[in-house]
């Protein structure tokens, strides 16, 4: 979304990053997570904060763990 948002394409960041636009593909497929370096990178190429590219996956997450905490010990 951030990408599209900054009108870049793929192999453009990719070159930033200095890698192959597959591995951003997969990035943005969520089949593998960037490193912390490049996650950095990325929030400054399309200007935003590192936690912005992750607010779905940190949704989801979050939805999980919670479920998980209120199996295990249940109304706090």
């Amino acid at each position: 979304m951030h990408r599209k948002l900054m009108r870049y394409k793929q192999k453009q960041v990719a070159t930033l990053l200095g890698l192959h636009p597959a591995q951003l593909s997969q990035w943005e497929n969520g089949i593998k997570l960037p490193s912390t370096e490049n996650l950095i990178k990325l929030s400054i190429i399309y200007r935003t904060l590192p936690n912005e590219l992750y607010f779905e996956y940190y949704q989801q997450l979050k939805k999980e763990i919670t479920d998980k905490e209120w199996d295990l010990f249940g109304k706090s």
